[in-house]
């Protein structure tokens, strides 16, 4: 079992930045792909980012050129780093690991 705490989320003007984290607990020796979605009102989750434990990258369409995963190893956490924000990046994002295992979501809004 993995248990997954997202932080970071929050209230950010249009063009501004956050950084989201996600720290992984439980059998994290099990961890292999580490990742990203969100989820708008009324709309269905969909896929942001995931990084391997290798650490190959792959992004949305959307938000390429202005999120960046990554993930520290030795410290059993993922992040994500949102540049240049746009008011359709407002929803509640989630971290997975192995895309099995979930955090508790996180609210992002941009708004002016």
């Amino acid at each position: 079992q993995v248990e997954l705490v997202e932080s970071g989320g929050g209230l950010v003007q249009p063009g501004g930045s956050l950084r989201l984290s996600c720290a992984a607990s439980g059998s994290i020796f099990t961890i292999n792909a580490m990742g990203w979605f969100r989820q708008a009102p009324g709309k269905e989750r969909e896929l942001v980012a995931f990084i391997t434990s290798g650490g190959s990258t792959n992004y949305a369409e959307s938000v390429k050129g202005r999120f960046t995963i990554s993930r520290d190893n030795a410290k059993n956490t993922q992040y994500l780093q949102m540049n240049s924000l746009k008011a359709e990046d407002t929803a509640v994002y989630y971290c997975h690991a192995n895309w099995a295992y979930w955090g508790q979501g996180t609210q992002v809004t941009v708004s002016s």
